[in-house]
């Protein structure tokens, strides 16, 4: 029996160890912390279990806004920088041409200067989605998908993150100069030849696309947790792994 309570404990701990990311540990010290909790009399149970992922998830979707909402976030990151849409570019040399490509450049940047101030909001929805986590969420994010916990967040809170995000980024949008830059292009096109008319929901494309380079983020900070299991953690989780202070 007590054989038997040790290998749940060692197989819980192999599934707990493969969840957290924030800091970068070595294979040999992962591993001295398996062999610690082999050797305990007390397997984790399952709080413990769904305390440690949601610590970890807590540290990931904290540095995927953390990175998304600094400066150039969005911006210099060509992994997630919101581009021109797609009517723009495709009149982007024309513009160029014309003596309008600062304002083409401007535009760009100012769309994602946006997002950088919308970003922060997401902080406090992913945190109401992870306290909201059930034993039964938890163990279907150990044993999903690669990307199973970055689902998880966008059933969650892809509506509420969106409905905050689109006031944000408007006003964002008439700040950073996104809106002027926008009417001033439009308004150029429609008197050049094959120029047109662009017809765009200016902050639902904005918004869209920062959602979507939020996620992009949340879901290269969950690689980490399948790639990079970690040796210095917190008090808890620790204690979960069995290892020293």
């Amino acid at each position: 029996m007590l054989r038997s309570k040790r290998m749940v404990g060692f197989s819980l701990s192999i599934l707990l160890l493969g969840t957290f990311w924030a800091c970068q540990g070595g294979l040999g010290g992962v591993m001295d912390q398996v062999a610690q909790q082999m050797q305990s009399d007390q397997p984790l149970t399952q709080n413990e279990i769904i305390a440690g992922l949601k610590q970890a998830l807590e540290v990931g979707t904290g540095n995927a806004v953390a990175l998304t909402s600094k400066t150039d976030g969005y911006f210099k990151n060509p992994q997630i920088k919101i581009p021109l849409p797609e009517q723009v570019r495709k009149a982007e040399d024309l513009l160029r041409t014309v003596g309008l490509g600062d304002q083409v450049t401007a535009f760009e940047k100012s769309m994602n200067r946006a997002a950088e101030r919308a970003a922060p909001e997401a902080k406090a929805l992913f945190v109401t989605a992870i306290k909201q986590m059930t034993f039964a969420d938890a163990k279907k994010i150990l044993q999903g998908r690669e990307n199973e916990a970055t689902l998880y967040f966008e059933e969650k809170t892809s509506a509420p993150l969106a409905q905050r995000f689109k006031p944000i980024v408007h006003s964002a949008m008439s700040e950073v100069g996104v809106t002027r830059y926008y009417q001033s292009i439009e308004s150029k096109l429609r008197v050049l030849p094959l120029g047109g008319s662009l017809n765009l929901d200016l902050d639902q494309y904005v918004t869209g696309k920062a959602l979507d380079g939020l996620f992009f983020m949340v879901a290269q900070e969950e690689a980490k947790i399948r790639k990079d299991p970690a040796a210095r953690v917190t008090e808890l989780l620790k204690r979960v792994f069995g290892a020293q202070p």
